[in-house]
């Protein structure tokens, strides 16, 4: 079972930025689909962005399209959410994700990842 560690939540104000970032641990890091999910308080956990293995592909939910970029560095076993013009209301707790399976097809179903991570909070304040 791979081991997710999520870094690089804090506070910060509307308009501001962050970088999460977060390390999977195994060699098989390259060959996955990585997503980004995030759950705020009393509300259901929600799909960000997902990255294919090389980062040729990305997705990205409604809310956050041209705000949040979604990386990878293979070498470094580590996936990147750059969010940019954050909004109060994208306070949550974020999670990274792997892809239960070797797969190139777009998803933003929770149900097709099935190993997460801790989760970091974020906080924007208006």
């Amino acid at each position: 079972q791979v081991q997710l560690v999520e870094s690089g939540g804090g506070v910060v104000q509307a308009g501001g930025s962050l970088r999460l970032s977060c390390e999977a641990s195994g060699r098989t890091f390259s060959i996955y689909t990585m997503g980004w999910f995030r759950q705020a308080p009393g509300k259901e956990r929600e799909f960000v962005a997902a990255i294919n293995w090389s980062g040729g592909r990305t997705y990205y939910a409604d809310s956050v399209k041209g705000r949040f970029t979604i990386s990878r560095d293979n070498a470094k076993n580590t996936v990147y959410l750059q969010m940019n013009s954050l909004k109060p209301e994208d306070t949550a707790i974020y999670y990274c994700a792997r892809r239960r399976i070797v797969s190139d097809a777009p998803t933003a179903t929770e149900g097709d990842f099935d190993s997460w991570g801790q989760g970091t909070q974020v906080t924007v304040s208006s």
